[in-house]
């Protein structure tokens, strides 16, 4: 499953198909538009600076791993609560260019 070998040790990795998915917290990597994604009343500037690291550090963990040819799907924390909508973005994420 984790693939401490690729950057940013990716939750789930595929190597047959090269495709990996990461399952983000909405709340440590920011999804925007999720109530997940609060921030701390406390140390409010320490907070933002720790979430801007964190996104910076997720956009170059996509950039290389995508120049180095893996498929990658950032699956977020709220999106695994619906079931049948976890389901379909899987199956149309794995099963993609199977067929060919």
């Amino acid at each position: 499953m984790h693939a401490p070998d690729l950057p940013g040790k990716p939750d789930l990795t595929f190597r047959r198909l090269k495709k990996i998915i990461f399952v983000h917290g909405c709340f440590w990597h920011r999804h925007s538009r999720c109530a997940g994604a609060s921030v701390p009343k406390n140390n409010a500037e320490f907070w933002q600076e720790k979430f801007r690291r964190n996104v910076a550090r997720d956009k170059r963990t996509l950039r290389l791993l995508k120049s180095q040819g893996w498929d990658v799907l950032v699956l977020w924390q709220c999106q695994t609560k619906n079931y049948q909508n976890l389901k379909l973005l899987l199956e149309g994420f794995l099963d993609e260019g199977k067929s060919s």
